[in-house]
């Protein structure tokens, strides 16, 4: 029996190589296209790419319900049916972020430095696509439209996995992608779709020579997995356990905003906040409006022993704390809550539990909010503002690859340029070492 399962996963393996090495050799020839494509044609691309997604509005969202149906018969919870869900709404603005990235300027050919030597060789630094980049990621639809509209305007070819979750929802919309391309001209090879098991991401991410770049994202098991098993360099995005602080100059009425805002928009992304630290000097005095405000928004709140005896005062319903808990991404109406000694204290917290991702303070001393700034090893450090603007497209990006953690190319929100790597230009007229 044994015998029998290692040769069907062997075979699986092989074939899953096959299919890698297939959609790679078709990709490499596909980027030699792209990256020659004027910033005009790319453009056009993207305006075509972007009706036809609008066009084909009720396919998309019929693809969309079935995965949701799956979903919820397999017991799916609502944060993650959330990030699946594409409504008519939903893919009109995926639709507008790719004419946001046609609207931006071309980052292939860009002079990054130059100079002349003292021999007269001219040097330029410029731009250049990646050439072809994976892509493997888990249910939320739209980073496929995005995948595939930043690859193209920064010259790549992009080989996509999503994950099962959004497996018709991904279909329906890379078949409408590839159709748009071709009928302009360029090679749909641009972008192509795996559907295999995990078998197809282990040979994803092991084909060097014929892929460039493999970005994941997700949850920190596929990150991890990726990074662990590639032999191909990986960008990291990371998860998003991300704190407000209220520090005790903060604005009452701002930090009352800026927390609710940055936990119940949309608390199902990266970006949403897990955990709210207060200092301890406006604890008794704050918290109680923010836990008015939180419950109201349906939030359960999981508070440390400084902060249960304020939501006990106050009657705000709660359950302790663990450690695990500010150690959790909820995705969710879930929010961890401790009150902290003062800003060093804070600090501390978000070095032991932070994901690098984002982190906020609220405070009126610019001394406090310099030292926060400085001191929180971040992706993002924000200041007076809801952690939910770290993302490509607030950030003017018109969308984004993913949001980087760690610190090597790329780091916090990537989009076109972030997907370029560059090259050394050297002209001269015959000069000889």
């Amino acid at each position: 029996m044994t015998s029998t399962i290692d040769h069907l996963q062997s075979g699986a393996a092989s074939d899953s190589a096959e299919r890698v090495h297939h959609a790679g050799r078709a990709a490499r020839v596909a980027a030699k296209q792209l990256a020659v494509l004027t910033r005009a044609d790319k453009d056009a691309a993207l305006a075509a790419l972007a009706d036809a997604l609008v066009a084909a509005t009720a396919s998309i969202v019929a693809a969309n319900e079935s995965d949701l149906a799956r979903g919820r018969g397999s017991g799916m919870p609502e944060g993650l049916q959330d990030r699946l869900r594409l409504t008519p709404e939903r893919v009109a603005s995926i639709a507008d972020a790719l004419r946001q990235l046609a609207a931006l300027p071309d980052p292939v050919g860009d002079v990054v430095r130059g100079s002349t030597l003292a021999n007269g060789l001219q040097l330029r630094q410029v731009r250049v696509p990646m050439g072809v980049v994976g892509m493997v990621y888990e249910s939320r639809p739209n980073v496929t439209v995005d995948a595939a509209g930043l690859g193209l305007k920064s010259g790549n070819a992009m080989i996509l996995r999503g994950g099962s979750a959004a497996a018709e929802t991904n279909r329906v919309i890379v078949e409408v992608l590839r159709d748009a391309l071709s009928h302009q001209g360029i090679s749909p090879d641009a972008v192509q779709l795996l559907d295999g098991g995990h078998e197809d991401v282990d040979a994803l991410i092991t084909a060097r020579g014929l892929v460039d770049l493999v970005i994941p994202r997700g949850s920190d098991r596929l990150i991890q997995a990726v990074v662990q098993g590639a032999t191909v360099p990986v960008i990291e995005t990371g998860v998003g356990n991300c704190h407000v602080y209220i520090d005790a100059a903060a604005d009452p009425q701002q930090a009352v905003a800026i927390a609710l805002n940055s936990k119940t928009d949309r608390p199902s992304v990266c970006n949403a906040a897990e955990s709210l630290l207060v200092h301890r000097d406006i604890a008794d005095s704050i918290l109680p409006v923010l836990y008015d405000a939180l419950t109201a928004a349906q939030v359960t709140l999981h508070a440390d022993d400084r902060a249960s005896q304020v939501a006990e005062r106050v009657g705000a319903p709660y359950v302790p704390a663990t450690e695990e808990d500010f150690a959790t991404e909820y995705l969710d109406l879930q929010l961890s809550v401790a009150v902290v000694d003062d800003l060093a204290a804070a600090i501390a917290h978000i070095d032991r539990f932070g994901s690098g991702h984002t982190e906020v303070i609220v405070t009126q001393d610019r001394s406090a909010a310099r030292k926060f700034v400085a001191e929180v090893d971040a992706a993002v450090v924000a200041v007076n503002a809801s952690s939910r603007f770290t993302d490509g497209g607030e950030f003017g990006f018109g969308a984004e690859i993913g949001i980087s953690t760690q610190k090597l190319h790329a780091r916090g929100p990537m989009g076109l340029q972030e997907l370029t790597s560059t090259k050394w230009v050297v002209e001269g007229d015959g000069q000889i070492r």
